[in-house]
């Protein structure tokens, strides 16, 4: 009696098995990435969405090493900027805090529209593209510092990009230019920083800060140069000697 109830079970289970690849299989053809019902991560026309990956080992092994930060705006050490909106501030109307800095040139509004926006340290391009119409043209750059840890760099609301992903660039290095994400916003650069080891684009406005660390806070605490020290990146010099 107990063998039969044995393969009774295994058979209800395969039975069971094959049903549910069936209908998961048609649910599946009926959804697109566009459908409320959709994983976030599923794919749009076949492509891979960068944006809720993981780094491969072989990805983080290609990190290099960020000696020095900078700003990514004006001059390396911020001149002729202005941050019109800090990380963290409160924004009622957004319905959170600011998860980055709003950088500006100093004449505000769109004077700095189309202006050079620059790899805060030497870094890997992860994502380059343009995740929403509210975030706009979008580059992320992963950062491996001196103390081993990854930080990743984001330059929003650009104009244009200058890199691909899986690019190396070099601290200074050209990214793309400031940008009005197509007219939602004055032209400005929205930057952040995260101790993150994927790619997970979300949300300019917050209730939670999670891996988001204040940018320019940051950037000078692990500017590792004197105030009025000026040096080329050793990446730069390695990739134009390589011709890249």
């Amino acid at each position: 009696m107990r063998q039969i109830s044995t393969k009774v079970l295994l058979v209800l289970i395969l039975a069971a098995g094959v049903v549910g690849s069936v209908v998961i299989g048609k649910r599946s053809k009926a959804l697109s990435a566009q459908d409320p019902g959709a994983p976030l991560s599923m794919p749009e026309k076949g492509e891979v969405d960068q944006r809720f990956q993981f780094l491969s080992a072989w990805e983080t092994a290609q990190i290099p090493l960020a000696q020095r930060f900078d700003s990514p705006l004006g001059t390396e050490h911020g001149g002729l900027v202005y941050n019109a909106q800090k990380f963290w501030d409160m924004n009622a109307t957004r319905g959170g805090h600011h998860t980055g800095d709003d950088l500006n040139g100093i004449g505000g509004m769109n004077t700095d529209l189309g202006d050079p926006v620059f790899a805060t340290a030497d870094g890997l391009v992860l994502f380059a593209g343009e995740p929403s119409p509210g975030w706009g043209k979008l580059v992320v750059v992963a950062h491996k510092t001196l103390d081993g840890r990854t930080l990743h760099s984001m330059y929003a609301h650009l104009n244009r990009i200058d890199v691909t992903i899986g690019a190396l660039v070099a601290r200074g290095g050209k990214i793309g230019t400031v940008g009005t994400a197509n007219g939602y916003y004055p032209a400005h650069l929205h930057f952040e920083i995260r101790a993150s080891d994927g790619v997970d684009i979300g949300a300019g406005y917050a209730s939670n800060p999670l891996n988001r660390l204040d940018p320019m806070g940051t950037v000078n605490a692990l500017r590792n140069a004197g105030a009025d020290e000026l040096s080329p990146s050793p990446l730069a010099q390695a990739l134009k000697l390589s011709g890249k």
